[in-house]
């Protein structure tokens, strides 16, 4: 029988308040405080998300509440509802209308060398 590549998942009724890391990818519904690294999975913030944390991923969809700084290895996808109050770093971006983002964006190039100028925008208000 084939194993399903399903991601883990964090409840709305759950709370955690310190570190999470992980290998595979997650879906949280809770509330998380502190930080969370996923260097090399997918991250989604649902939409009953209540996230107070720094963030580091793969990718990172966000549905709901974060407040903290994101930084993803690819991409970023903030998604009509969600309100983002953090600095953004990432390989690509993604804002639908109706999406809040208040914050830096640093879209670093995979092939930029270091002390080159990266391409920086800055947000702060409803997009």
């Amino acid at each position: 029988m084939p194993v399903e590549n399903v991601p883990a998942r964090i409840g709305k009724s759950v709370v955690i308040c310190g570190e999470v890391r992980g290998s595979e990818d997650l879906v949280v519904d809770g509330r998380i405080e502190g930080t969370i690294t996923l260097t090399e999975s997918r991250l989604t913030i649902g939409p009953t998300a209540n996230v107070a944390a720094d963030v580091s991923a793969r990718d990172v969809l966000v549905l709901g509440h974060i407040q903290g700084n994101v930084a993803a290895s690819g991409r970023v996808e903030l998604r009509a509802g969600c309100v983002v109050e953090g600095d953004i770093r990432a390989l690509r971006l993604v804002v639908e209308d109706n999406a809040v983002f208040r914050g830096k964006v640093d879209l670093t190039q995979a092939a930029a060398r270091p002390g080159e100028n990266q391409p920086q925008l800055q947000l702060g208000s409803t997009l």
